[in-house]
């Protein structure tokens, strides 16, 4: 891709849409309130805005390799504040997508340099899960629950956190786990058990 090319991409597109509405970029300067955060990996063929369809300013996202939610990453752990707290979104997302690269560098044997120590949470993922994962014969399927398991994990982490803690008793805030399927272009609610898997943890984590 020659990145002279992005300069006339720009320029094309605020012409299309100041063709549909003059007031386009004004009335996107004046803030923004979406309803929901979205955290998804940072691979270049998963835009969450295009998968999702929808506009500028509708969704806040944050992207990282494999769509962690780490308690120590100040970066997502700031993202997460901001948006639950002073932008008041109302859904936080978690999407995986299948055959991610992330998910499937955790699973390989092998030294990865400054990466071990964000590739060791979802290896963590795998330990908790490896009854499970161990029982699928097929490489690609058990990498690919691998990459549904994860969201569940991450789902969790969020849930641990206390600005989701108090959104959700302020304003019943929603946490959904998702799936991207790069090969049919499908987005997927993965509809994951919430009180039966948090059961046993809360007790831990809930805030008084």
């Amino acid at each position: 891709m020659d990145v002279a090319n992005v300069f006339k991409n720009n320029e094309k597109w605020i012409a299309e849409k100041l063709a549909v509405d003059s007031n386009y970029f004004e009335n996107l300067s004046k803030g923004q309130s979406p309803e929901i955060l979205y955290i998804g990996c940072s691979d270049s063929r998963v835009t969450a805005e295009d998968i999702m369809g929808v506009q500028p300013g509708e969704v806040f996202v944050h992207r990282n390799i494999a769509n962690m939610v780490i308690s120590i990453d100040l970066n997502v752990m700031s993202v997460l504040n901001y948006a639950v707290r002073h932008l008041k979104v109302n859904h936080v997302v978690v999407c995986g997508h299948y055959f991610c690269g992330g998910v499937k560098a955790a699973m390989q044997p092998q030294d990865m340099g400054i990466l071990n120590p964000w590739l060791r949470n979802i290896r963590d993922v795998y330990r908790l899960h490896k009854e499970e994962l161990n029982a699928i014969a097929d490489e690609n399927a058990r990498y690919n629950r691998l990459v549904e398991l994860n969201v569940q994990e991450q789902c969790v982490n969020l849930i641990k956190t206390a600005a989701i803690q108090e959104a959700y008793k302020d304003r019943k805030l929603q946490v959904h786990g998702w799936v991207f399927d790069i090969h049919s272009g499908k987005l997927i609610d993965l509809k994951i058990d919430f009180p039966t898997i948090l059961k046993d943890i809360m007790e831990i984590y809930t805030l008084k």
